[in-house]
């Protein structure tokens, strides 16, 4: 694996690559890699015939009180998964390099409505500093295919809408949740889980997926299961951030008549915010 630190290295070495006819996938991340991640990477590969991973804790996406400071740092145990992976290029800009000419008059992309609303409600800016960095890293990398996680599903939706509305010339490929044998969804924050609270926080994932077969069961009285499904979370201990059922294409509060339905939930443990979701299709 080839490990760049500079725009301009990587745009060269790339260059090579698409004159030799390949299809180049991309993997961006932050680091603090897990399963979930590396799987990503495969799906890549399966799709391309080289792919990009970036690691860069990007500032621009964390608010005030915020855990960047001690958002995981583990650059030399990610660079040793990457490689047991076969992974082609690692990108790990520092923050000069992504942001030349500082945060404060760095130019934003920004979705609007839909990043208003769930985590977006909750971290104001969140997705303004996403939507910025993935397009700066799209047109560094100027790959054919990138690929991510369904785990941060309105981050997904907020992407797919993103390139959508500015014609990039990118497929967007969605990676499955990947879970802990109790359904805690894998997560980089879930190393800040105390042992006392990590037998419950599973709770999150069976609240959503109760409210996925009561809906399969033909409940539409949303409002009364975001209610229930609080209850239950706040039950074990945990405060709810929020509780969602949405459509799953524009994240709006869903309909009686959709047939495409997300539900999204997130709540607080004492050191981490969890993020969690289950979609179901509806028959006609």
């Amino acid at each position: 694996m080839q490990v760049f630190h500079h725009i301009s290295s990587l745009r060269e070495a790339l260059a090579a690559e698409r004159r030799a006819g390949k299809r180049i996938g991309f993997v961006p991340t932050m680091g603090n890699l897990h399963n979930a991640h590396l799987e990503l990477v495969k799906i890549a590969q399966k799709n391309c015939d080289v792919v990009v991973t970036s690691i860069f804790v990007n500032p621009l996406q964390f608010g005030l009180n915020e855990d960047w400071d001690k958002y995981p740092r583990t650059l030399a145990a990610d660079t040793v998964k990457l490689e047991s992976v076969n992974c082609d290029y690692l990108f790990c800009p520092d923050e000069k390099e992504i942001y030349p000419n500082g945060m404060a008059e760095q130019t934003r992309v920004i979705v609007p409505t839909m990043t208003d609303v769930l985590c977006g409600a909750s971290r104001p800016g969140h997705f303004e500093g996403v939507t910025t960095v993935v397009t700066k890293l799209f047109n560094i990398v100027q790959p054919d295919e990138a690929v991510f996680g369904v785990k941060d599903f309105q981050q997904l939706a907020v992407i797919r809408r993103m390139v959508e509305d500015l014609c990039i010339p990118i497929k967007i490929t969605a990676g499955e949740i990947f879970r802990e044998t109790d359904g805690l969804a894998m997560s980089s924050r879930n190393g800040f889980i105390t042992a006392d609270e990590r037998p419950r926080v599973a709770v999150l994932n069976r609240t959503l997926n109760g409210i996925k077969q009561h809906i399969e069961q033909g409940r539409r009285d949303f409002i009364v299961l975001i209610d229930e499904a609080r209850s239950q979370i706040e039950a074990a201990g945990f405060r709810v951030d929020y509780i969602n059922i949405c459509n799953s294409r524009t994240l709006e509060m869903a309909a009686h008549d959709d047939r495409e339905i997300t539900i999204l939930g997130a709540m607080f443990t004492q050191g981490a915010r969890l993020i969690d979701n289950v979609s179901v299709v509806l028959g006609r």
